[in-house]
């Protein structure tokens, strides 16, 4: 097959980009994770019925499922495997986050294909697409995190511009409602939404939702 030099070269710019994002998003997630503390483990999230600890165990997970897809190694499922935080969940947390970041970097161009077997045990995906799930994952549970603690969090212009149509074209359909689905129905945006909320509606997060407040035990960042 020819391809047109012109054209490869805008796709592996775009390619450059999107990893560039998807590594900004990545360490928005890493910089809400290191405010964690063992205390606000047990604390609710906006994803339904998971606990902060249930929802950084598949965070976690997923860097390493991830991880494994751009070393051609996504069809084995114990990569994807959710596993219990140990006695450092954040130090874990960042390891992981670290190793998707360079794996995605070792891509060799947007059409190298992934297998994400936890998806789709026969299809696989072109790396762009997969990279782009990835980042809006990121996107989408940095602000879980940031809920969870009462903690600001405002990503990039540049990084919710390019999340927004991925989030758009995340199917909405029965597989949002299975047990241990990280996105639920999709909500409608007010009319004067901004991108982050268009983001979190069309993933089924409600912008109002808000967590009991910190006490004073789990010694975390006040609430902003």
């Amino acid at each position: 097959m020819h391809m047109n030099p012109a054209h490869a070269s805008a796709s592996h710019t775009d390619l450059a980009d999107l990893r560039r994002l998807h590594a900004q998003a990545v360490r928005d997630s890493e910089t809400l994770v290191q405010q964690v503390t063992p205390g606000d483990l047990p604390r609710p999230t906006p994803c339904s019925a998971w606990t902060l600890a249930d929802l950084l165990a598949h965070m976690t997970a997923q860097h390493h499922g991830f991880a494994a897809a751009a070393r051609g190694e996504g069809r084995e499922l114990a990569h994807w495997a959710v596993r219990p935080l140990g006695t450092d969940p954040v130090g874990e947390y960042t390891a992981a986050a670290e190793k998707v970041t360079a794996a995605f970097a070792t891509v060799e161009g947007p059409d190298q294909v992934f297998a994400l077997s936890e998806f789709s045990a026969g299809r696989t995906f072109r790396a762009a697409r997969a990279i782009g799930f990835h980042l809006i994952d990121y996107v989408v549970h940095s602000w879980d995190v940031a809920r969870t603690l009462g903690l600001a969090y405002a990503p990039a212009p540049e990084l919710l511009r390019a999340a927004l149509p991925i989030a758009r074209a995340v199917p909405d359909d029965d597989a949002r409602l299975a047990p241990g689905s990280a996105f639920q129905p999709g909500l409608t945006a007010d009319e004067d939404a901004d991108t982050l909320e268009q983001i979190l509606t069309a993933l089924g997060r409600s912008p109002q939702w808000r967590a009991p407040e910190r006490g004073a035990d789990s010694h975390g960042v006040g609430g902003h």
